[in-house]
């Protein structure tokens, strides 16, 4: 299969995949307990109070007429309105993006050539010390969840030691990098865990594969043979994980923006749904449906063309 028909192939199932995320959303919003109205209404809601929102709001509506208004808004770019402050989404999105993207950048930066150079270095060593101590710390960091280390690097280089910032509370995270070291060890813990051991296991397949064998017999030096013939077919499910940790990274990773305090689309979602905010949680949940879809064709389409054969495409 060419390039191409992939590519359009691809493309044509991530339009079905955001029109399906798109309907899941809006039903799911809908399904959530509580009124926005009785929110905005303050402690006391008086009946008519709340039944003169609901109107303003457009709440009185069917089900089915919102989201048809919703679709014809979001085929225009608009997103609406926050139900509780009344900023257009959009605007929402874009100040809790800033945040979030500096991390995620940030993470994918480091993590990288970190995660690959690891598990290069296990390969080359495989079954030695090295290999099994890298293996042993992988798995051990893997299983920790993100909240438990956040709190503990957070009780004891941020409080005890007093060495980093244990929240971003009032701060600028461009004129002081010291916040963003605590969250970035978080973040990196559990995905250069996993992308590391892919490489290692990519590397040593692709290694013991006959076209690299026979490379070494035609007299290719090591570096040659690991950097332009193994290196190409390991980093195919190399690259698609890194998609995911991405997904994950640009999603918010509301955990560590709660524990860090960072106000990132992860603390907006939270407070969205902790005010029945439905449109802002609808249009969250639609950028980041968006964003997977994208960052994952790229995934794809790039791993096509390292190893059209782990793809799965015939």
């Amino acid at each position: 299969m060419s390039l191409t028909r992939y590519t359009v192939q691809r493309l044509l199932l991530g339009v079905g995949q955001v029109a399906g995320i798109t309907t899941v959303v809006f039903v799911l919003t809908e399904a959530l307990p509580g009124d926005a109205a009785v929110v905005i209404a303050g402690d006391h809601p008086d009946p008519e109070r709340i039944a003169l929102i609901r109107a303003q709001l457009d709440l009185d509506q069917p089900a089915w007429w919102r989201f048809l208004d919703w679709l014809v808004g979001l085929l225009h770019g608009d997103l609406g309105a926050s139900l509780i402050s009344q900023r257009p989404v959009l605007d929402l999105i874009v100040g809790g993006a800033a945040a979030t993207l500096l991390l995620a950048v940030a993470t994918l930066v480091l993590l990288v050539p970190l995660a690959v150079g690891l598990g290069m270095l296990a390969a080359r060593r495989e079954g030695g010390r090295l290999d099994r101590t890298l293996t042993t710390l992988a798995v051990g960091l893997y299983a920790v969840p993100e909240f438990a280390l956040a709190i503990l690097l957070v009780a004891v280089f941020g409080v005890r030691l007093g060495w980093f910032p244990p929240t971003a509370v009032g701060a600028d995270l461009l004129a002081q990098p010291g916040v963003l070291v605590l969250p970035l060890l978080v973040l990196l813990a559990r995905p250069i865990c996993s992308i590391s051991r892919l490489t290692r296991a990519g590397m040593v397949d692709a290694l013991r594969a006959e076209y690299v064998q026979h490379a070494r017999r035609l007299g290719l030096s090591t570096r040659r043979r690991w950097l332009a013939h193994a290196l190409p077919t390991a980093a195919a499910p190399v690259v698609q994980q890194v998609a995911r940790t991405t997904d994950w990274l640009l999603g918010g990773v509301i955990v560590v923006e709660a524990v860090f305090v960072i106000p990132g689309l992860g603390t907006a979602l939270v407070d969205a749904v902790a005010a029945r905010d439905v449109p802002t949680i609808q249009g969250l949940c639609v950028v980041v449906a968006v964003t997977t879809v994208l960052v994952n064709l790229v995934a794809d389409l790039v791993a096509f063309r390292l190893a059209p054969r782990t793809v799965g495409v015939r």
